[in-house]
């Protein structure tokens, strides 16, 4: 657990938690190590600083570093996944010029990355998680979608069912049954946390249109252009304009009701989204923060607001209330009559 590091505009503390699952060569292999809270403040008009959180060590009462308490209501629990191994990420390993290649236009998963969507399937279910996320973001590209149901959808679709398939048979040549909606969360598309835009075709998407076929029951309602008219040719987006565009995106949950988020992105949104975020911690944090994703790892972190940017009350918060009548201690009784008297 570090302190608060801070920008001009920002203000954030880093603590560890426990559930990672790392990368995955094929189908099976997890284990568990530290991941990452991401405590934040919104940027936006001069107001008053905000005062340091209380922490105490774990060996004496002098503060520390070592612990630092927030309200539950203003806390956000989001589990980052990168999308499995897609055929570009082969190609462009042996030969960084393939990633320019027509052939990856919307690169599908590879057949070892669906071993490896399988592995982080067992992964979530085993412990637990998978019944605790209440949404399932994912960037509108076919790898993360075929990720995102392949690790968060319910089971083998079945014709004849009322619910529609999250993913069709057969989708993006995947060879995969059809994936089904019934016992799980809702699925929703979000072009904000989509990779680096243009130039490489592997990161160009279809069109909705295209898509909603193919997956049936994610939500693509917010995807303003069923074309992409993001993606350009000959213009690259700088490491700068994914960082805020990933600022953007964070925010954004704020607006959303549900406290525990799986997000399936990709390497370059959550690699300069989370540096932005870290750079100013002590380098410890900073190293953590800061690696590269490898394919189908999953981090969970918790994103705090101190800015009181959302607006949820506290669920489970009850305020101490001394009933009315005399059943209570008898000297507080006893003062009550004598105060009632005068």
């Amino acid at each position: 657990m570090t302190m608060i590091c801070g920008t001009t505009s920002r203000r954030f503390v880093l603590c560890s938690t426990t559930t990672t699952f790392p990368a995955a060569a094929a189908a099976g292999s997890s284990s568990s190590s530290s991941s990452i809270g991401v405590i934040r403040v919104r940027a936006g008009r001069r107001a008053k600083p905000l005062p340091p959180l209380r922490c105490a060590s774990s060996s004496g009462m002098e503060p520390s570093a070592g612990t630092a308490l927030y309200p539950l209501h203003r806390c956000k629990t989001i589990y980052l996944v990168r999308h499995a191994q897609g055929i570009h990420n082969v190609a462009g390993e042996k030969d960084f010029n393939a990633y320019m290649s027509q052939d990856l236009f919307d690169a599908q998963l590879t057949p070892l990355g669906w071993s490896q969507v399988d592995g982080l399937r067992e992964h979530v279910k085993k412990t637990g998680l998978a019944n605790k996320i209440e949404l399932v973001i994912t960037s509108p590209l076919l790898r993360t979608m075929q990720t995102a149901v392949g690790v968060f959808g319910g089971e083998n679709y079945t014709d004849g069912v009322s619910a529609p398939p999250l993913m069709a048979e057969n989708a993006g040549h995947s060879g995969r049954p059809a994936v089904s909606s019934l016992n799980c969360p809702p699925f929703l598309a979000v072009e904000t946390c989509r990779e680096h835009l243009g130039v490489h075709p592997c990161d160009k998407r279809r069109s909705i249109t295209e898509y909603r076929p193919l997956f049936p029951a994610i939500d693509f309602s917010l995807i303003e252009n069923d074309e992409d008219v993001l993606w350009e040719p000959d213009v690259r987006e700088a490491n700068e304009s994914v960082a805020l565009r990933g600022m953007k995106f964070l925010d954004w949950l704020w607006t959303r009701e549900e406290k525990e988020i799986a997000i399936v992105s990709h390497s370059g949104f959550l690699y300069h989204t989370l540096s932005m975020y870290s750079k100013e911690c002590h380098p410890t944090i900073r190293d953590e923060v800061g690696k590269h994703f490898a394919n189908c790892e999953l981090r969970s972190m918790v994103l705090v607001d101190r800015s009181m940017l959302g607006s949820d009350s506290p669920s489970f918060n009850y305020p101490g209330k001394i009933p009315a009548g005399l059943d209570l201690p008898s000297d507080i009784a006893d003062q009550k009559q004598e105060a009632q008297k005068k």
